[in-house]
């Protein structure tokens, strides 16, 4: 058990920092998988963007590696693109 403040403070900040990083990374992953479902051509381009938002944001914290969010991107794009 932490005996020091400092400890007890970065015990809380890190756990705080656990609970956001998952809830976006989740967030992420769902939109994902809603983007590789959709057949429509309009609605798959406008939600690349924000799909392609959200991973620069993640890579950017490094919750992600900024590599796989590349090639999420690259896999995702080409995907809209088939449509």
């Amino acid at each position: 058990m932490a005996h020091h403040l400092s400890a007890k403070k970065r015990i809380k900040q890190s756990e705080t920092r656990r609970v956001k990083n998952k809830y976006h990374a989740r967030t992420t992953r769902n939109l994902v998988k809603k983007l590789r479902d959709t057949t429509d051509k309009e609605a798959a381009a406008e939600q690349y963007t924000e799909v392609a938002s959200k991973l620069d944001k993640l890579a950017k914290t490094n919750v992600i590696h900024k590599n796989k969010a590349s090639n999420l991107k690259a896999k995702l794009a080409k995907h809209v693109n088939n449509l």
